[in-house]
């Protein structure tokens, strides 16, 4: 769902950017017909020389980061400590109850912050991926741009 989600706000984002794509003049006095025709054709062309086609919706190149499972929580970390603090309360000086109470507060604050760095820990790799697939794209659309306007210069049109 988050892919769809992806790809469905990148395609947003970059169709604003290039729907104007290029200025394109015809040195020749080609007619407006004409160049709608030699346009089609660089279209074509780029598209099989670059295999871009950015007439398509972008799609992910891979597959998202899955996300690593996270089993922290600071109720654990409270029991795990509570019952490490009781023990060793009783040990050190036979106050189980204390060490079981400063055990718990210990481990409830250590729990959360496991959970938090596992939660980081996903969303940078997630935000990671996104750039990933927003430079691939680009990179594509770059080379597919090049090879348009090269043609298109090579029919005379001065393109901008």
């Amino acid at each position: 769902m988050k892919s769809l989600i992806l790809v469905i706000s990148f395609s947003l984002l970059i169709t604003p950017i290039y729907a104007d794509d290029f200025i394109v003049y015809p040195n020749k006095g080609q007619s407006e017909k004409q160049m709608e025709k030699d346009k089609f054709a660089c279209y074509t062309w780029a598209k099989d020389q670059t295999g871009f086609d950015p007439m398509n919706i972008p799609e992910a190149t891979s597959a998202p980061p899955k996300e690593k499972k996270n089993n922290a929580s600071a109720t654990r970390g409270a029991l795990g400590g509570a019952a490490a603090g009781a023990i060793i309360g009783e040990i050190a000086d036979g106050k189980g109850g204390e060490g079981a109470v400063l055990g718990a507060l210990t481990g409830g604050l250590f729990g959360n912050m496991r959970r938090q760095n596992k939660d980081k820990e996903n969303e940078e790799a997630h935000e990671n991926w996104e750039k990933q697939q927003a430079a691939q794209y680009a990179s594509k659309r770059n080379t597919y741009d090049r090879a348009y306007q090269a043609c298109l210069e090579g029919k005379d049109y001065t393109v901008n």
